[in-house]
């Protein structure tokens, strides 16, 4: 794919945006410590433990967002730039990132009439596509979530289904098998928006009742042929937008998350973590490794984030007193990420590009229908037929004339004479009559021939009809294909209002005072850095008077610096403590789950089950994880065995969920037979599970019959039953780790 580089490397526009006070908040008399300055793209936030006489922290970005902030000047100022330059060609992110309950959706997406970034960005694709000219558009559109580190498809039939995360030297990484939809118009794809965000996980905490449980992306995909170029080619350009809308960190003592939420909380909290460390990598230039396969997330934000993409990243915060350490932990990520460069290109004639096979399409489905009429002008049409001459003709009727031969015997005429004559008349008659069968033979011959014929022109004509037809039905079923194809590729320009021109150069506008406000604040900013590269220059004094007032200013200001400093470090060392007690939090959990599982492998499976199960895992690096072929075959989705008797050998109670459950029952299989079953396995293409085995359940409790029970072996590694000795029950189970601990 032919890549067109820009002038210089950019970095990630960073922008924050504080959102209003809740009602709840105002309620509980909560104090607002966090502000933000338009004008000056500045963003404060005061300690509400510390002193009084302590000065507020402030950070700076290339925007500000406060409470009183608008959809729209969101919008203007954060996305407009990326959507145009997604127009030419270029690859653009817009992500919003913060804690649970900041603001991210409302920025993201909106509600009502106060659209946000996503549906606002829809109208403005659409609006360009309508001003291009000489450009054939393809507009697609795809949906997806990642669920517990799971990859789902919001516009699929089944959302639950989890995909699989590819990567190929062209396209990059890419979602196998993800729905992309081709869209004509803003409506059509806000439709497709409002479809996937029914499918969405969402659930209720004590911070957010909406709490986003997902991260999701929504992509737009813009393909555009240029028409006469100066070359006299047509050149393909793809743009591609990521709308991101990240589920928030979270802290459990804050949610109150339990269950599925707490599980929910803690993978979004690990790929949020893994978030941060790739950017911590990004902007500290010296790490070798990225991690981005540390999670889904960051594998698909891969090209956002230090790669081929003008990305913004807009940061959401809370404003209240009780958030304080969750806004600042948000405005040092974002203050970080400033510093990640990327390295924008335009992507141009990539072999993917959809628009060119659907323009192929369309060549061809033309030349079909002029194939079509070019047939059916060749052909016989149906009213220049001539169906005169033999269909039409009557039958030739012949006509004979009786010839009476009146004889006139003359006197002197011998009888020999008369007789001769005689003869000779008798045998001309007879020539005559032979004359007219064959004449009338004949004249039913033709008769035949012309009815024959006929038939013939009869069933020529009807193929001809239903020749014409089945043209004419091909005809429309192509004219029909061929408009649904244009449909898909629009037509730059066509669109194009007085209305739409306006709005276009009205963002032009905008566009070029942002840059200008821009520069402006860089400006200040350098002059801020080279007056406090000032204080530690060298002056020259008039007396020591003035030589000490200087230095009393020049203390001053070092001092607060200092102080600055100081309580920086003591606040990251906090942020730091918290954010290892979460995680040490979330590796318990893990090591509470991990413990569970060794005990299930070493006192209820054989140690050669669990010695062939790690022959035979393998590591997959798509997944990043270990995997086992036909583990779906395996028997683990048939119904567990039925609970086994008791003591004295009376069958236990069955509760409703035991006799709701369906399926063959299966045991463990460790006799003389198993080879031979497992062969049969193999055989009929089943399950390639030596641990298992179907048998036949007479007693109807799950187990095995008593002969084969005698078969198993003492040191098959299962707990005796309860109906042995006491002194055999208490023995525990031969177990891989005894096994182990015994050699020792």
């Amino acid at each position: 794919m032919a890549t067109k580089s820009s002038k210089n490397d950019e970095c990630v526009r960073v922008m924050v945006r504080i959102r209003p006070m809740s009602g709840k908040e105002v309620q509980d008399g909560r104090q607002e410590v966090t502000t933000a300055n338009f004008d000056r793209a500045e963003v404060s936030i005061l300690n509400p433990v510390a002193a009084s006489s302590e000065p507020p922290k402030s950070f700076t970005f290339d925007a500000a967002f406060g409470a009183k902030s608008t959809q729209q000047q969101v919008y203007d100022t954060a996305a407009t730039e990326i959507v145009e330059a997604v127009m030419e060609g270029y690859n653009g992110t817009i992500f919003a990132y913060g804690q649970t309950g900041a603001g991210k959706s409302h920025t993201m997406e909106g509600y009502g009439d106060q659209p946000g970034i996503i549906p606002n960005s829809f109208k403005h694709v659409f609006d360009k596509v309508a001003i291009s000219k000489n450009k054939r558009i393809l507009v697609r559109a795809s949906y997806l979530e990642i669920y517990n580190e799971e990859i789902r498809d919001l516009l699929s039939k089944d959302p639950k289904n989890a995909l699989d995360l590819k990567e190929n030297a062209d396209s990059g990484v890419y979602v196998k098998g993800l729905t992309a939809q081709v869209v004509k118009d803003a409506a059509e794809i806000d439709h497709v928006m409002q479809t996937g965000k029914k499918n969405r996980s969402v659930g209720a905490t004590l911070m957010n009742q909406t709490s986003s449980r997902s991260h999701s992306i929504f992509t737009i995909v813009v393909e555009c042929l240029s028409e006469g170029s100066a070359d006299g080619k047509d050149h393909v350009c793809v743009g591609k937008l990521n709308l991101v809308d990240l589920a928030g960190s979270e802290r459990q003592s804050k949610t109150g998350a339990t269950g599925d939420r707490l599980q929910e909380a803690n993978k979004i909290n690990l790929s949020l973590s893994a978030l941060g460390n790739v950017i911590s990598a990004l902007v500290d230039g010296k790490s070798k490794h990225i991690p981005y396969r540390d999670s889904k997330l960051t594998r698909l934000l891969q090209d956002s984030l230090g790669g081929n993409t003008k990305t913004v990243m807009i940061a959401n915060c809370g404003p209240a007193d009780y958030n304080y350490e969750e806004t600042l932990t948000t405005l040092r990520y974002a203050s970080r990420a400033k510093n990640i460069k990327n390295k924008p290109k335009i992507n141009e004639d990539p072999k993917d590009a959809m628009i060119r096979e659907f323009q192929e399409e369309i060549e061809a489905l033309k030349a079909k229908l002029v194939a079509i009429e070019k047939q059916a002008s060749e052909g016989v049409s149906l009213d220049g037929v001539s169906t005169s001459g033999s269909v039409n003709s009557p039958v030739e009727i012949v006509e004979v004339e009786k010839i009476v031969e009146k004889i006139v015997i003359e006197k002197g005429i011998s009888i020999e004479e008369a007789q001769a004559i005689a003869e000779k008349a008798q045998r001309e008659k007879e020539e005559m009559l032979q004359k007219t069968r064959d004449d009338l033979a004949l004249a039913a011959k033709d008769k035949a021939q012309a009815e024959l014929n006929k038939r013939e022109l009869e069933l020529k004509l009807e193929r001809e009809r239903q020749q014409a037809e089945e043209l004419a039905l091909q005809q429309k079923v192509l004219l029909d294909r061929l408009a649904a194809t244009q449909a898909k590729v629009l037509v730059g320009g066509e669109m194009m209002t007085k209305a739409a021109q306006q709005e276009d150069e009205l963002r032009r506008t905008k566009l070029e005072l942002e840059e200008r406000k821009r520069q402006e604040l860089q400006l200040a900013r350098e002059l801020a850095e080279q007056e406090e590269s000032n204080l530690m220059r060298e002056e020259k004094y008039q007396s020591l008077q003035e030589e000490a007032e200087a230095k009393a200013r020049k203390l001053k200001k070092v001092y607060t610096k200092v102080k600055e400093v100081l309580g920086d470090i003591k606040a990251m060392e906090k942020a730091h403590s918290r954010e290892r007690e979460d995680l040490l939090d979330t590796i318990r959990q893990l090591t509470a789950q991990l413990k569970l599982k060794s005990l299930v492998l070493d006192y209820f499976m054989p140690p050669e089950a669990v010695a062939m199960l790690e022959a035979r895992a393998r590591w997959d690096d798509e997944e990043d994880d270990f995997t086992l072929d036909r583990l779906e075959l395996a028997g683990n989705t048939l119904r567990p065995r039925q609970r086994p008797p008791s003591a004295s050998s009376v069958r236990r109670p069955e509760t409703s969920s035991d006799k709701s459950r369906t399926g063959r029952k299966f045991v463990m299989a460790q006799n003389d037979d198993e080879d031979d079953e497992i062969a049969r396995a193999e055989e009929l293409e089943l399950a390639r599970n030596p641990f298992f085995m179907y048998v036949d359940d007479n007693d109807g409790d799950g187990y095995a019959p008593a002969a084969s029970r005698k078969k198993q072996s003492a040191s098959s590694g299962r707990p005796k039953t309860a109906k042995k000795s006491s002194k055999s029950a208490s023995k525990r189970p031969e177990t891989a780790s005894r096994r182990r601990s015994e050699k020792k």
